[in-house]
């Protein structure tokens, strides 16, 4: 009867030991705090959990595992197996996807930036520029336009902008440094601090992060129509990580991803619903730019910034142009 019981034991131990190393626990790198930004990555931790009966897990940790600019490197070392990163941080790690951010792509829709983004992402040159860092474009994080919030005079004007310090980063910052303002790549997550000190005059951000990050708590206007583009914000996974998954666990990952990017449109939504209501409790004025100046701004950044771009792509042997024409071709498609 021991001998039963003994074997027994062994057999259930032995079973306890298989299943843990069945399970996968994913470590996921991101900033700031939980907000629309991350909701799509907040959904597929707890879809791949519900799919695999919590054989697949994910913790997310926004700051604890990496700087936000740094996330890129972690990936590429396996420090964790999922982050979240924007290419403006470091556009020389990442050059081909900078294409998504180059200032007046005339992108409208939450739903046109994931179409732009799904085709550049699945571009053979973009995939080889982004595994150089043992990387796997998962999803993007897609964002409306950008506007600035600042104190003092509303900026309303080309000529006004003129010495304007503007945190913005990638094509953005390029746009404004072309209308004569002065850009600085300072972390979302210290933007408060540095319009708070006056290191900046003015801030472009998504209104999620106007909101999460309290810069409309110190600004006394927003530009509602400025719109000159977004920064893009890939999720990316640890190639080595994605490929050592079990194929249920990856087939979990993968049949999410349509699912969480619908989760996070319909959530983004909700944050833009009661923007206008934000702006009226804080006092905050509207600034509505004339067709004249958006026209002048246009001129003067989209064309010039954008040929500046293909060349120093095609100089590098990345296909520039070729992904730029993929971007509009994209957005035809998508308004057909």
């Amino acid at each position: 009867m021991k001998s039963i019981f003994a074997k027994a034991a062994v057999a259930a131990l032995a079973l306890g030991f298989a299943s843990e190393t069945m399970a996968e626990e994913w470590n996921v790198s991101v900033w700031g705090k939980r907000r629309a930004f991350t909701e799509h990555i907040e959904k597929l931790a707890e879809l791949v959990a519900e799919k695999t009966n919590g054989d697949f897990t994910m913790n997310v940790s926004y700051g604890g595992l990496s700087k936000n600019k740094e996330n890129l490197d972690g990936i590429s070392i396996g420090a964790f197996e999922m982050a979240q990163f924007c290419a403006g941080y470091h556009p020389d790690k990442n050059p081909s996807i900078t294409v998504l951010e180059l200032p007046f792509l005339g992108v409208n829709t939450l739903e046109e930036e994931v179409a732009v983004s799904n085709a550049v992402y699945a571009h053979p040159a973009v995939e080889k520029d982004l595994a150089r860092w043992n990387a796997k474009l998962l999803m993007t994080s897609p964002m409306p336009q950008y506007n600035l919030v600042g104190t003092g005079e509303p900026r309303d004007t080309l000529e006004k902008m003129n010495g304007m310090r503007v945190r913005a980063t990638g094509g953005i910052g390029q746009a404004f440094k072309a209308i004569g303002a002065v850009p600085t790549s300072v972390t979302s997550s210290e933007a408060y601090n540095a319009m708070e000190s006056g290191v900046v005059d003015t801030v472009a951000f998504a209104q999620h992060a106007h909101l999460a990050f309290r810069t409309i708590d110190q600004a006394s206007w927003w530009t509602a129509n400025l719109n000159p583009g977004t920064v893009n914000c890939p999720v990316v996974v640890n190639i080595d990580a994605y490929e050592g998954l079990s194929d249920a666990n990856r087939e979990a990952l993968d049949s999410s991803i349509d699912t969480v990017i619908a989760y996070y449109l319909e959530n983004y939504g909700k944050t833009l619903a009661k923007w206008d209501q934000v702006l009226a409790e804080k006092n905050v004025t509207k600034v509505v730019m004339s067709d004249e100046e958006i026209a002048k701004f246009k001129a003067a950044a989209a064309d010039p910034i954008r040929d500046e771009w293909i060349a120093k792509m095609e100089a590098q042997g990345i296909p520039g142009q070729e992904l730029y024409d993929l971007v509009i071709e994209t957005l035809k498609k998508q308004r057909m």
